[in-house]
């Protein structure tokens, strides 16, 4: 049995930048339900979906967004941007797409006066294009709930 992935093993492209996370989250909201008739199950029903994570940086990553931003004009104006992270090794490999995300930033400064570790800020991003999320290639979403929006 060979090497297995873990949290070193990932690269993190935010558009054509390439980033290095402390860490790094992202969670599918999916509100499908089930359909009840007289309180029991009799199907299902679609529901919305959504994605949304966050990034946690350390100044010297932080500040490579900051530039991007520098260039757009604020932070405001960032274009949305595609998140492709990557895990390879041995025989494993992962990787997950989310398209057309924005970010937010949610911890400006999360400094500990007594050191020992680097500062850290983090970035919340929501995930905005019908493209949603792929996984290993695969899209998320059927091709019926994307059909038609654009």
């Amino acid at each position: 049995m060979g090497n297995r992935l873990s949290g070193r093993d990932f690269d993190f492209m935010l558009g054509d930048l390439m980033i290095h996370a402390e860490t790094m989250s992202a969670t599918i909201e999916d509100n499908r339900g089930v359909a009840k008739t007289k309180g029991v199950p009799n199907g299902k029903v679609a529901g919305d979906v959504g994605c949304s994570g966050e990034f946690e940086l350390d100044t010297q990553n932080y500040n490579l967004v900051i530039d991007a931003a520098r260039k757009a004009g604020s932070f405001e104006d960032l274009e949305e941007f595609d998140v492709v992270v990557n895990g390879e090794v041995d025989d494993e490999s992962s990787k997950t797409e989310m398209f057309g995300c924005s970010f937010r930033i949610t911890d400006l400064l999360n400094i500990d006066s007594k050191g020992g570790e680097k500062t850290k800020h983090k970035l919340a991003f929501d995930v905005t294009s019908p493209d949603f999320v792929k996984i290993n290639g695969v899209p998320y979403l059927s091709r019926k709930s994307t059909e038609n929006i654009r």
